[in-house]
């Protein structure tokens, strides 16, 4: 049992998926899509498309036209596929969301009735407005968009910043997350302590610090917590 007074998330690959970022899940949708293309290649696309909407987005745009805005960089990028292509995908990832968000929502209720919850993301801007869209907003105190607060993880500001507005130090909270490199490194840097959310195919043997807790499910968080 950790004692603390916070727990904050990542969102892509936390919340919304058992340690998968966006990455991996639209490869596998465009790979099931029809749409052959090396690893290399795709993660070259997908940085690409992903970065074209940072900031360049309303910050109202809701959760669906934020994933098909992304679906359409994607595809376009790749050439030979349809814009129904696009959608079918989009609709698809927007579908797999939305059923995990629901798949965690109790245990983010229960969370929530025992401590504060943020959300710190490095997003497109309209994180809040997803957000709402989800029906996550009431269960957290804080939600800060790298592209809104200007600082993205692992600065150790862009946490800060979400101890800052919850008026508590970086050692009365933990953090949650699924990449190593952004989650993990940037709650280290800022001295919070953190759990790794691994990936089926990550080794858990690489946690961060000695002592790390890693769980393969949003679920297991509740038996490091509690």
């Amino acid at each position: 049992m950790l004692s603390n007074a916070a727990v904050l998330f990542d969102f892509g690959g936390t919340l919304d998926a058992e340690g998968l970022p966006w990455k991996d899940r639209f490869f596998g949708l465009c790979r099931d899509a029809g749409l052959a293309v090396s690893r290399e290649t795709f993660d070259r696309v997908f940085y690409a498309a992903d970065d074209a909407l940072v900031g360049t987005i309303p910050r109202t745009l809701s959760f669906a036209d934020t994933v098909q805005c992304l679906a359409r960089g994607v595809v376009d990028a790749l050439g030979g596929a349809s814009d129904e292509a696009a959608r079918h995908i989009a609709r698809r990832f927007v579908d797999a969301t939305r059923s995990q968000i629901e798949a965690n929502r109790l245990i983010l209720t229960r969370l929530h009735s025992r401590y504060r919850l943020g959300i710190v993301s490095n997003f497109y801007g309209n994180l809040a407005a997803v957000c709402d869209n989800l029906d996550l907003q009431p269960l957290f105190s804080v939600i800060v968009d790298s592209s809104v607060v200007g600082f993205s993880k692992p600065d150790p500001r862009i946490f800060q910043h979400a101890m800052d507005e919850l008026d508590l130090t970086p050692a009365a909270a933990i953090f949650v997350g699924d990449s190593f490199a952004r989650d993990m490194a940037g709650a280290r840097a800022v001295g919070m302590r953190h759990i790794w959310l691994a990936g089926d195919g990550a080794d858990a043997s690489r946690a961060c610090c000695p002592g790390d807790h890693v769980i393969r499910s949003l679920g297991d968080v509740e038996t490091v917590l509690l």
